[in-house]
């Protein structure tokens, strides 16, 4: 069992508790993100006086070679170390000799795991945030292309007033903008380094953490080593923010689980992203969407699990905080494969144009608008509201749309009714003529678009 602390001890620790202590099973994936960082220590180190420049040429090619044989598969990383710290320093020292022991001069695990755990997840918000606006991308282009795609919009599950496609897709868009604009503030709000802080109090050496940053791609230095060692709430802000941004993919997956259903038949998910019936040879399941709703409960769990883990630690470092990574590990994986499943899926969904149009009709989505058609004639709106709700009872027992009533049918409920009735309650007039900023009339939709495509030109994917 390779330990970076046994001085103090003079019995070697139970195989259990070893087992029960050890990180090396989740932490490997670190490895990259910590050689990066043992590499920039040395090069300050060097820097410093505190180490030769031989040293340091030899403890960086040394570090170099464990990368390359561990992404190369020639150095597996197995659970003989307790983790991922004790796996690079051992090799290194088995390669290069007692040089390999300076290299954790002026650090401790502490402000070590620190800064592999926020070089880790800066490089997956990173990736998080392409996902989001690939998203984004595909979002834009159904908007674009649907503009004149009426359906029906809802409220309570039910069918309200008639929109367009563009604009529900418009909804979802700015739901994953805000969900990257909270990748763009935790990226900036993390982005201090935490190395040089110690165990908890810093060290004797004159070590330049400025440096020590600026080599890491860093703003600064942490300026609290206690807080430096002990901070999770960058790891809190994630697991909130990819818990927000599951819940968006979460309600759309609903909503395209409810429009796949043979009660609405509004949309087709391609054969890829559809599974069979063992017994049932008509089904076509949505079974992507059906998992990303299920899988948003994942994230929020790992969200309320570290919340739970950080609400009683004192200051500074406690093994407690070890949970941290499985945790967000999991979440993090689950939010990204998600995403990348949905966003195929979106891309290759098909819209069934007629069939949403013909929903919208049928739903009465256009009965705000008969009513409106009234009180431009001087009809009190109450007495209109009552009117419209007589043509939509009549409209149910014939089993036909507003639409499909004949001039005497509305005048035998309100003579103000006139021939433009008709142009007044289609659905092309119910959407177009609302184009208050935001709305879903094509002229405000275009300027919508328009500002859409502005903000992804001036926000390009965040880079490591």
């Amino acid at each position: 069992m390779a330990q970076l602390w046994g001085g103090r001890f003079t019995k070697e620790t139970d195989k259990l508790v070893y087992n029960f202590n050890a990180s090396i099973s989740f932490d490997k994936r670190f490895y990259r993100q910590d050689i990066r960082g043992s590499i920039a220590h040395v090069t300050m180190l060097a820097k410093q006086g505190i180490l030769t420049e031989e040293e340091k040429e030899q403890i960086t090619d040394g570090l170099n070679g464990i990368l390359r044989d561990v992404e190369n598969g020639s150095l597996p990383i197995t659970d003989e170390y307790e983790d991922i710290h004790s796996f690079v320093e051992a090799n290194l020292t088995a390669r290069i000799g007692d040089a390999g022991k300076k290299l954790h001069t002026g650090r401790s695990r502490n402000d070590q795991v620190a800064l592999d755990m926020k070089l880790y997840t800066r490089d997956e918000v990173t990736e998080l945030d392409g996902l989001l606006r690939e998203l984004l991308e595909v979002l834009l282009i159904l908007m674009k292309e649907n503009t004149e795609t009426f359906m029906p919009g809802f409220t309570h599950l039910q069918k309200a007033q008639p929109i367009t496609l563009a604009h529900h897709m418009g909804a979802y868009f700015e739901m994953f903008k805000r969900d990257r604009q909270r990748m763009k503030d935790i990226y900036k709000r993390m982005n201090l380094c935490p190395l040089g802080s110690g165990a908890l109090a810093g060290t004797t050496y004159p070590l330049d953490r400025e440096y020590t940053a600026e080599l890491l791609g860093f703003d600064g230095p942490t300026l609290n080593s206690m807080d430096s060692v002990s901070d999770r709430d960058y790891l809190i802000e994630l697991l909130s923010a990819m818990s927000t941004a599951m819940m968006h993919l979460s309600r759309f997956s609903e909503e395209i689980i409810i429009w796949n259903s043979n009660e609405y038949k509004f949309v087709e998910i391609d054969d890829a992203y559809s599974t069979g019936s063992s017994i049932m040879p008509q089904k076509k399941n949505p079974d992507i969407a059906e998992l990303v709703r299920g899988k948003t409960g994942r994230v929020y769990g790992a969200l309320m699990s570290l919340l739970t883990t950080m609400k009683g630690i004192p200051l500074a470092y406690n093994k407690d905080m070890q949970e941290d990574k499985e945790l967000v590990f999991d979440a993090i994986d689950t939010a990204k494969g998600c995403l990348a499943l949905f966003i195929g899926m979106l891309r290759t969904m098909k819209f069934n144009a007629e069939r949403m149009e013909e929903s919208a009709k049928h739903g009465f989505t256009n009965a705000t608008d008969a009513a409106d058609y009234l009180v431009k004639r001087g009809v009190p709106f109450r007495d209109a509201h009552g009117i419209v709700g007589q043509l939509v009872l009549c409209c149910i027992e014939k089993k036909i749309a507003l639409d499909d009533m004949t001039l005497e049918e509305f005048r035998a409920i309100s003579p103000v009714f006139e021939e433009d009735i008709y142009d007044a309650i289609s659905m092309k007039t119910c959407v177009e003529t609302r184009n208050t900023i935001g709305a879903p009339g094509k002229a405000a939709m275009e300027k919508v678009i328009a500002a859409e495509e502005a903000y992804l030109a001036e926000n390009p994917k965040l880079q490591r």
